[in-house]
């Protein structure tokens, strides 16, 4: 028997950035949950701790984490945020630049990214491959940053079979183009939608102006909804059948 499919209308979100501060982008990810009401909502790269490659590891269970699994239970939604994770390995514990699935179950560890830069890769371990997770009979393909521009990777990805690929970012203003590049690659590769959270606030590591524009794209590459530079999130209802809507952007 196949799979059943809903609508499914998801929000990519540029959230406030507050360095190191869980607690306060804690309250900045509920806030646009709570705002967006979408059951999919998408955070880019690292957003719980800023794009800072000395942050602290995050655990699942984490209490200042709560804010925003009451958030997602009130809301009914999914929220794929960033933070470094810790994973047990087979002789010792590694660190990882992972993605957290937040709903009204709680948190758990949903993809560790496999693409690392230079920096990054002196302190977190490559994760062990592409991912796809269900949403309502929804198969979506997890991706980060760099994660985005390996072809290899987009296509182990779209090998998992996607109705949806779904990646955190942290860009450079002066890269806007490069997103939208990137997702109608995606999309010629997977068949599938395209969403992308890309960070719009001051960040570490010398992303002192980051690119924001979020956006949707649908399986053909056509833009869908985008975000502006500023801070926000901008939503859009997928069709299970054919066809998506968008709505207006938050910013």
């Amino acid at each position: 028997m196949g799979r059943v499919r809903t609508d499914l209308r998801v929000a990519v979100a540029q959230p406030d950035v507050h360095a190191l501060d869980v607690a306060a982008n804690v309250a900045a990810h509920a806030a646009v949950v709570r705002g967006a009401r979408a059951r999919l909502v998408v955070f880019p790269e690292l957003s719980l701790t800023g794009y800072e490659l000395d942050a602290p590891s995050l655990a699942p269970t984490d209490p200042r984490l709560a804010p925003l699994v009451e958030a997602c239970r009130a809301t009914g939604s999914v929220a794929l945020v960033g933070a470094p994770v810790v994973v047990a390995g087979d002789r010792s514990s590694l660190e990882h630049i992972g993605t957290l699935r937040v709903d009204r179950a709680g948190v758990a560890t949903a993809y560790l990214k496999v693409s690392l830069g230079d920096a990054e890769a002196e302190r977190f371990a490559p994760g062990p491959g592409p991912v796809a997770i269900d949403v309502d009979g929804w198969r979506v393909g997890l991706a980060t940053c760099r994660d985005t521009g390996i072809a290899a990777h987009v296509a182990a990805t779209a090998a998992l079979g996607l109705d949806l690929y779904a990646a955190g970012v942290v860009h450079h203003a002066h890269e806007r183009a490069e997103l939208s590049h990137r997702a109608r690659a995606i999309a010629a590769a997977t068949g599938a939608p395209v969403a992308l959270a890309s960070c719009a606030a001051p960040t570490g590591e010398g992303y002192a102006a980051t690119a924001g524009h979020s956006s949707v794209h649908d399986r053909h590459g056509a833009l869908l909804v985008e975000a502006g530079a500023a801070t926000g999130w901008v939503a859009v209802t997928l069709r299970a059948t054919a066809g998506e809507t968008p709505d207006g952007p938050r910013d």
